[in-house]
Protein backbone atom coordinates (compact mmCIF):
# COMPACT_ATOMS: atom_id res chain seq x y z
CA UNK A 1 0.00 0.00 0.00
CA UNK A 2 1.53 3.41 -1.23
CA UNK A 3 1.78 5.86 1.37
CA UNK A 4 2.37 9.62 1.10
CA UNK A 5 5.48 10.05 3.50
CA UNK A 6 9.50 8.82 3.81
CA UNK A 7 10.48 7.89 6.88
CA UNK A 8 14.40 8.60 7.96
CA UNK A 9 16.71 8.00 11.05
CA UNK A 10 20.42 7.82 12.02
CA UNK A 11 23.00 5.30 11.60
CA UNK A 12 22.69 4.67 15.49
CA UNK A 13 20.02 2.12 15.01
CA UNK A 14 22.95 -0.19 14.80
CA UNK A 15 20.53 -2.63 12.13
CA UNK A 16 22.80 -5.09 10.18
CA UNK A 17 22.76 -4.64 6.08
CA UNK A 18 20.43 -7.75 5.99
CA UNK A 19 17.71 -6.31 8.19
CA UNK A 20 18.19 -2.47 6.50
CA UNK A 21 18.04 -3.82 2.96
CA UNK A 22 14.57 -5.32 3.70
CA UNK A 23 13.03 -1.62 4.75
CA UNK A 24 12.18 1.63 3.27
CA UNK A 25 13.94 4.22 5.19
CA UNK A 26 16.95 6.99 4.81
CA UNK A 27 19.68 7.02 7.54
CA UNK A 28 21.39 9.92 7.90
CA UNK A 29 25.65 8.52 8.60
CA UNK A 30 26.80 10.12 11.92
CA UNK A 31 30.68 10.36 11.45
CA UNK A 32 33.37 8.74 13.89
CA UNK A 33 37.42 8.97 14.00
CA UNK A 34 39.67 6.58 14.50
CA UNK A 35 43.07 7.95 15.63
CA UNK A 36 42.37 11.52 13.96
CA UNK A 37 41.02 10.15 10.50
CA UNK A 38 37.36 10.50 9.94
CA UNK A 39 34.73 7.93 8.81
CA UNK A 40 31.41 7.27 7.78
CA UNK A 41 28.99 4.05 7.66
CA UNK A 42 30.79 0.96 6.53
CA UNK A 43 33.91 2.94 5.49
CA UNK A 44 35.57 1.19 8.11
CA UNK A 45 34.53 -2.59 8.90
CA UNK A 46 33.28 -3.15 12.15
CA UNK A 47 35.55 -6.13 13.26
CA UNK A 48 38.41 -3.95 11.97
CA UNK A 49 37.14 -0.52 14.12
CA UNK A 50 37.21 -2.94 17.40
CA UNK A 51 40.44 -4.34 16.72
CA UNK A 52 41.69 -0.88 16.65
CA UNK A 53 39.81 0.01 19.80
CA UNK A 54 41.35 -3.34 21.40
CA UNK A 55 44.81 -2.14 19.94
CA UNK A 56 43.88 1.26 22.13
CA UNK A 57 43.11 2.96 18.96
CA UNK A 58 41.47 7.10 20.44
CA UNK A 59 37.96 7.42 19.02
CA UNK A 60 35.75 10.14 18.81
CA UNK A 61 31.74 10.80 17.29
CA UNK A 62 29.99 13.64 15.43
CA UNK A 63 26.41 14.46 14.79
CA UNK A 64 24.43 15.09 11.73
CA UNK A 65 24.67 19.20 11.00
CA UNK A 66 21.41 20.66 10.63
CA UNK A 67 22.40 21.43 6.67
CA UNK A 68 22.39 18.14 6.04
CA UNK A 69 18.74 17.12 7.35
CA UNK A 70 17.61 20.32 5.49
CA UNK A 71 18.97 19.68 1.93
CA UNK A 72 17.22 15.28 2.13
CA UNK A 73 14.16 16.94 3.93
CA UNK A 74 13.75 19.68 1.15
CA UNK A 75 14.08 16.89 -1.56
CA UNK A 76 11.43 14.55 -0.23
CA UNK A 77 9.47 17.78 0.64
CA UNK A 78 9.91 19.52 -2.96
CA UNK A 79 9.20 15.31 -4.34
CA UNK A 80 5.25 15.60 -2.51
CA UNK A 81 6.21 13.80 0.47
CA UNK A 82 6.02 14.30 3.91
CA UNK A 83 8.67 13.44 6.43
CA UNK A 84 9.14 11.35 9.58
CA UNK A 85 12.03 11.08 11.17
CA UNK A 86 13.09 8.70 14.15
CA UNK A 87 16.10 10.70 15.54
CA UNK A 88 18.76 9.31 17.60
CA UNK A 89 18.20 10.19 21.58
CA UNK A 90 18.88 14.01 22.50
CA UNK A 91 19.76 12.66 25.58
CA UNK A 92 23.04 11.68 23.83
CA UNK A 93 23.66 13.34 20.87
CA UNK A 94 22.23 17.26 19.40
CA UNK A 95 21.07 15.45 16.22
CA UNK A 96 17.74 15.54 17.49
CA UNK A 97 17.57 19.21 17.60
CA UNK A 98 19.78 19.68 14.68
CA UNK A 99 16.76 17.93 12.61
CA UNK A 100 14.71 19.90 14.56
CA UNK A 101 16.37 23.09 13.86
CA UNK A 102 16.18 21.65 9.91
CA UNK A 103 12.36 21.13 10.10
CA UNK A 104 11.93 25.25 11.26
CA UNK A 105 14.56 26.42 8.48
CA UNK A 106 12.01 24.50 5.80
CA UNK A 107 8.79 25.66 7.67
CA UNK A 108 9.36 28.61 7.03
CA UNK A 109 9.83 28.06 3.13
CA UNK A 110 7.04 25.67 2.92
CA UNK A 111 4.51 26.95 5.64
CA UNK A 112 2.16 23.55 4.33
CA UNK A 113 4.80 20.81 4.54
CA UNK A 114 4.30 17.82 6.67
CA UNK A 115 7.59 17.44 8.93
CA UNK A 116 7.45 15.21 12.16
CA UNK A 117 10.67 14.44 14.40
CA UNK A 118 10.22 12.46 17.37
CA UNK A 119 12.62 12.16 19.51
CA UNK A 120 13.45 8.46 20.01
CA UNK A 121 14.72 8.73 23.28
CA UNK A 122 16.38 5.50 22.08
CA UNK A 123 20.07 3.92 21.11
CA UNK A 124 21.58 1.79 18.82
CA UNK A 125 19.19 -1.44 18.36
CA UNK A 126 16.74 -0.18 20.91
CA UNK A 127 16.04 3.09 18.27
CA UNK A 128 16.42 0.19 15.71
CA UNK A 129 13.66 -2.04 17.29
CA UNK A 130 10.98 0.93 17.32
CA UNK A 131 12.67 1.38 13.25
CA UNK A 132 11.59 -1.65 12.41
CA UNK A 133 8.19 -1.37 13.95
CA UNK A 134 7.80 2.20 12.76
CA UNK A 135 8.58 0.96 9.01
CA UNK A 136 6.42 -2.02 9.08
CA UNK A 137 3.66 0.44 10.33
CA UNK A 138 4.38 2.93 7.53
CA UNK A 139 4.70 -0.38 4.41
CA UNK A 140 0.90 -1.62 5.84
CA UNK A 141 -0.51 1.73 5.43
CA UNK A 142 -0.71 4.10 8.63
CA UNK A 143 -0.75 7.58 8.40
CA UNK A 144 1.70 9.99 8.97
CA UNK A 145 -0.08 11.38 11.68
CA UNK A 146 -0.99 8.49 13.59
CA UNK A 147 2.47 6.78 12.90
CA UNK A 148 3.93 9.51 14.82
CA UNK A 149 1.41 9.26 17.45
CA UNK A 150 2.05 5.77 18.05
CA UNK A 151 5.76 6.32 18.12
CA UNK A 152 5.67 8.80 20.98
CA UNK A 153 3.47 6.31 22.72
CA UNK A 154 5.75 3.54 22.31
CA UNK A 155 9.21 5.13 22.78
CA UNK A 156 9.10 4.50 26.71
CA UNK A 157 8.44 1.22 26.67
CA UNK A 158 11.30 0.43 24.30
CA UNK A 159 13.73 -1.02 27.19
CA UNK A 160 17.39 -1.36 27.32
CA UNK A 161 19.60 -3.27 29.55
CA UNK A 162 23.08 -3.67 28.77
CA UNK A 163 26.61 -4.07 29.89
CA UNK A 164 30.18 -3.35 28.81
CA UNK A 165 33.20 -5.75 29.48
CA UNK A 166 35.92 -3.17 30.11
CA UNK A 167 34.86 0.17 32.04
CA UNK A 168 38.19 2.17 30.18
CA UNK A 169 35.33 3.24 28.00
CA UNK A 170 32.82 4.42 29.69
CA UNK A 171 36.09 6.21 31.37
CA UNK A 172 36.44 7.85 28.11
CA UNK A 173 33.25 9.53 28.08
CA UNK A 174 32.82 10.68 31.73
CA UNK A 175 30.62 7.69 32.87
CA UNK A 176 32.58 6.17 35.59
CA UNK A 177 35.77 8.02 37.28
CA UNK A 178 39.24 6.58 36.55
CA UNK A 179 39.79 5.12 39.67
CA UNK A 180 36.31 2.87 39.35
CA UNK A 181 37.41 1.79 35.88
CA UNK A 182 40.87 0.50 37.55
CA UNK A 183 39.36 -1.25 40.19
CA UNK A 184 36.80 -2.71 37.75
CA UNK A 185 39.75 -4.05 35.59
CA UNK A 186 41.17 -5.26 38.56
CA UNK A 187 38.23 -6.94 40.31
CA UNK A 188 36.71 -8.37 36.86
CA UNK A 189 33.74 -6.04 37.64
CA UNK A 190 31.29 -5.42 35.37
CA UNK A 191 28.58 -2.62 34.96
CA UNK A 192 24.76 -2.95 34.15
CA UNK A 193 23.57 0.32 32.26
CA UNK A 194 19.46 0.99 31.03
CA UNK A 195 18.75 4.30 29.04
CA UNK A 196 15.70 5.50 31.00
CA UNK A 197 13.11 8.14 30.39
CA UNK A 198 14.63 11.15 29.31
CA UNK A 199 17.24 8.98 26.85
CA UNK A 200 20.19 9.01 28.72
CA UNK A 201 22.43 6.14 30.01
CA UNK A 202 22.15 5.22 33.48
CA UNK A 203 24.40 3.13 35.47
CA UNK A 204 22.12 0.43 37.60
CA UNK A 205 24.48 -1.56 39.42
CA UNK A 206 27.42 -4.29 38.66
CA UNK A 207 28.37 -7.68 39.18
CA UNK A 208 31.53 -9.55 39.37
CA UNK A 209 32.38 -11.38 36.45
CA UNK A 210 31.29 -11.86 32.68
CA UNK A 211 29.16 -14.57 32.35
CA UNK A 212 27.36 -13.30 36.16
CA UNK A 213 26.45 -9.97 34.04
CA UNK A 214 25.02 -11.43 31.50
CA UNK A 215 22.75 -13.64 33.70
CA UNK A 216 21.72 -10.47 35.40
CA UNK A 217 20.74 -9.08 31.76
CA UNK A 218 18.59 -11.84 31.38
CA UNK A 219 16.62 -10.91 34.74
CA UNK A 220 16.34 -7.46 34.27
CA UNK A 221 14.62 -8.36 31.17
CA UNK A 222 11.90 -10.50 33.04
CA UNK A 223 11.53 -8.04 35.23
CA UNK A 224 10.55 -5.11 32.66
CA UNK A 225 8.89 -7.16 29.77
CA UNK A 226 5.72 -7.91 31.43
CA UNK A 227 2.80 -8.37 28.86
CA UNK A 228 4.05 -6.71 25.41
CA UNK A 229 4.37 -8.74 22.57
CA UNK A 230 8.47 -10.03 22.43
CA UNK A 231 7.66 -12.28 19.75
CA UNK A 232 10.70 -9.71 17.87
CA UNK A 233 13.85 -8.77 20.08
CA UNK A 234 17.17 -7.35 19.50
CA UNK A 235 20.57 -7.83 20.84
CA UNK A 236 23.50 -5.50 19.39
CA UNK A 237 27.13 -6.85 20.64
CA UNK A 238 30.87 -5.25 20.25
CA UNK A 239 32.40 -7.70 18.18
CA UNK A 240 31.30 -10.46 20.77
CA UNK A 241 28.96 -12.67 18.91
CA UNK A 242 29.02 -15.67 21.43
CA UNK A 243 27.66 -14.05 24.27
CA UNK A 244 25.29 -12.42 21.66
CA UNK A 245 24.32 -15.91 20.78
CA UNK A 246 24.16 -16.98 24.43
CA UNK A 247 21.77 -14.13 25.31
CA UNK A 248 19.47 -14.99 22.11
CA UNK A 249 19.12 -18.61 23.83
CA UNK A 250 18.08 -17.36 27.23
CA UNK A 251 15.95 -14.77 25.48
CA UNK A 252 14.04 -17.19 23.04
CA UNK A 253 13.83 -19.34 26.63
CA UNK A 254 11.64 -16.54 28.03
CA UNK A 255 9.31 -15.05 25.33
CA UNK A 256 9.09 -18.61 23.20
CA UNK A 257 11.40 -20.39 20.99
CA UNK A 258 9.87 -19.03 17.99
CA UNK A 259 10.85 -15.67 18.84
CA UNK A 260 12.90 -13.49 16.31
CA UNK A 261 16.18 -12.27 17.66
CA UNK A 262 17.67 -9.73 15.30
CA UNK A 263 21.78 -10.08 16.45
CA UNK A 264 23.74 -7.04 15.10
CA UNK A 265 26.74 -5.40 15.65
CA UNK A 266 27.05 -2.59 17.83
CA UNK A 267 28.04 0.66 15.33
CA UNK A 268 31.11 2.44 15.42
CA UNK A 269 29.51 5.24 16.65
CA UNK A 270 27.83 3.84 19.50
CA UNK A 271 30.77 1.27 20.02
CA UNK A 272 33.32 3.79 20.02
CA UNK A 273 31.58 5.12 23.80
CA UNK A 274 30.82 1.47 25.19
CA UNK A 275 33.91 -0.20 23.62
CA UNK A 276 34.32 -4.38 22.41
CA UNK A 277 32.65 -6.51 24.38
CA UNK A 278 29.21 -4.73 24.79
CA UNK A 279 26.35 -6.67 25.11
CA UNK A 280 22.74 -4.86 24.88
CA UNK A 281 19.38 -6.56 25.06
CA UNK A 282 16.32 -4.84 23.60
CA UNK A 283 12.27 -5.88 24.22
CA UNK A 284 9.23 -4.04 24.84
CA UNK A 285 8.12 -3.91 28.51
CA UNK A 286 6.38 -2.08 30.92
CA UNK A 287 8.91 -0.04 32.19
CA UNK A 288 12.52 0.92 31.32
Amino acid sequence: MSVDYKLYSDSTCDLSDEILSQMDVHLFQLGFEVDGKTYYGNEMPLTEFYSAMRSGAMTKTTQVSPSVYEEEFEKCIKAGFGVLHLAFSSGLSGSYNAACIAMDNLLEKYPKARIMIVDSLCASTGQGLLLIKADRLRRSGMGLGELTEWLENNKLHTCHVFTVDDLEYLRRGGRVSRTAAVAGSLLNIKPLLHVDNGGHLIPLGKVRGRRQSLDKLIEMVKERCGNWDNSEVCICHGDSLDDANYCADKLREIFGKDTIVHICYTGSVIGAHSGPGTIALFFMGDKR
